[in-house]
């Protein structure tokens, strides 16, 4: 553990369904706001995966996945690795990149920058429910900076059986 994660709270934000689904309607009301005009949702498995199928459905746009592995455990990072990439052709498209949280902010570079590259967009925006305060990276559209550890819905039994 580097000396900036043991200064970094372990307080747990716990998060039910009914209050995700308070946040995702909230975070697309902002990209709503500013135009909301994607051709593509991609959601980044795994956290990302339940908002990006809201955010797409209520854009009333295309959904893809990309998968990554980056955490090793509740505090411990790895390298971000890319697993999977996109079935949908994203060439000259405008993509929205989501995610559920934004830590470090190394998932969300990475990935916009191969996006970027891979796919030579028309333009490429981020969005995450929640940012932490000493990210790297911040995305376009979010609900909200946090210390905690966030538990969502999805993981309740991961991290809460504990």
């Amino acid at each position: 553990m580097s000396p900036a994660d043991e200064e970094k709270p372990h307080l747990k934000q716990v998060i039910g369904w009914e209050e995700f689904g308070a946040l995702a309607e909230g975070l697309v009301a902002k990209i709503k706001a500013d135009g909301g005009a994607f051709d593509l949702v991609v959601g980044i498995a795994r956290g990302g995966v339940p908002l990006s199928m809201v955010v797409a459905d209520r854009l009333k746009v295309p959904l893809d996945f990309i998968n990554v592995k980056s955490y090793v455990g509740e505090d411990a990072r790895g390298e971000v690795r890319i697993l999977s990439t996109l079935l949908e052709d994203a060439r000259g498209k405008s993509v929205l990149l989501v995610d559920d949280l934004v830590d470090e902010g190394e998932t969300m570079t990475k990935l916009a920058k191969f996006l970027g590259e891979k796919y030579d967009l028309a333009g490429l925006k981020t969005a995450a429910l929640y940012v932490k305060p000493w990210s790297g990276f911040r995305p376009d559209y979010s609900v909200g900076t946090t210390e905690a550890w966030v538990v969502f819905p999805w993981e309740h039994g991961e991290f809460l059986s504990k």
